[in-house]
């Protein structure tokens, strides 16, 4: 159990602050490699959004060819309207697959680090760099998440370029793109974006993988590494002292995602999930802080907690648990 009074008094200055960008925590020499290797990535996550944000989709072009299928402008304007953004959605996905590499290492230093630290909160204090990288990761992918689901387009766009791509290739047409997309490839983005929230269900999977692999490190270092973090950001979001210091509703959302996003991994890799009354988070304290913000800012989130667990339609889940989430 985390002792709450001493959870609150430092890891909540020190650490919770750190995890909302408050503090510009720099890394230590001990995590400079691992830091290095996450700031590549990071730093190409922004553009990722942006891309994302400015995504329009075709689907004016397809509905047009789809309308006129013995007209070939409009089956050529679709086509090439289809084409850069199916590169679009492959940079998107590629970007996944660095974010799952990156992450393992990240894990590992977070949770290693708990053999040598009496508490889940020093070792995260110890670790202020990585843990505001961790932070930012989880906050990159809700909302990734959170565009992409309201972008129907996205698949539209993809399904209609795997159909026109198969019959192209039956007419033994040279298709380009091909060198880009090839059939594998285009099999595992189908995969990805046929997911309602890819990005959380490829960190799921990554964390998963992690303690599967690291058998020898005891499953409660990684539970409670999670645990640690949803519990600093509900309780500096659900107290005035600590939430009246946040800039601005970016730093708000910022702290609401990470919560969720550890929230959700900790279902994945308890065996019996979050959602027990023995559960290291206060579940339903943390859905109540969601429930308490406007309904438009936190509906993705209540949704990938809907969407993304593991364990919510257990027969063990309390049932005023279930209500908070209807």
């Amino acid at each position: 159990q985390i002792r709450v009074d001493h959870f609150r008094l430092d890891v909540v200055r020190e650490t919770g602050l750190t995890l909302v960008c408050v503090l510009d925590a720099q890394p230590t020499e001990e995590e400079r490699e691992v830091w290095n290797q996450v700031d590549l990535v990071l730093q190409d996550s922004e553009s990722i959004l942006m891309g994302l944000r400015e995504y329009k989709g075709a689907s004016q072009e397809i509905r047009d060819a789809i309308q006129n299928p013995n007209d070939f402008k409009h089956q050529e304007r679709a086509w090439n309207s289809v084409c850069p953004l199916v590169i679009k959605l492959k940079n998107f996905y590629t970007f996944s697959i660095r974010l799952e590499e990156v992450l393992q290492g990240l894990l590992s230093e977070l949770t290693y680090s708990l053999n040598t630290a009496p508490l889940a909160s020093t070792a995260l204090e110890r670790k202020q760099a990585l843990a505001k990288q961790f932070a930012e990761i989880l906050h990159f992918t809700l909302l990734f998440d959170e565009l992409k689901i309201r972008n129907p387009a996205i698949q539209n766009d993809f399904s209609y370029y795997r159909r026109t791509i198969s019959r192209n290739r039956i007419n033994n047409m040279n298709l380009e793109i091909e060198n880009e997309v090839n059939n594998e490839m285009a099999n595992r983005m189908s995969l990805f974006y046929a997911e309602p929230m890819p990005m959380m269900k490829t960190l799921s999977k990554a964390t998963t993988n992690f303690v599967m692999e690291n058998k020898s490190l005891p499953l409660e270092k990684t539970t409670d590494c999670l645990s640690t973090m949803a519990n600093v950001c509900r309780i500096m979001l659900e107290t005035p002292e600590y939430s009246s210091r946040f800039s601005s509703e970016d730093t708000l959302l910022f702290c609401m995602r990470v919560m969720v996003g550890v929230i959700i991994l900790y279902d994945h890799v308890h065996p019996n999930g979050v959602f027990i009354k023995s559960s290291t988070i206060d579940i339903k304290s943390s859905l109540k802080v969601l429930k308490d913000q406007p309904a438009d800012k936190v509906e993705g989130l209540l949704n990938a907690l809907r969407y993304t667990t593991k364990h919510l339609n257990d027969e063990s889940t309390p049932k005023n648990i279930l209500m908070l989430l209807q």
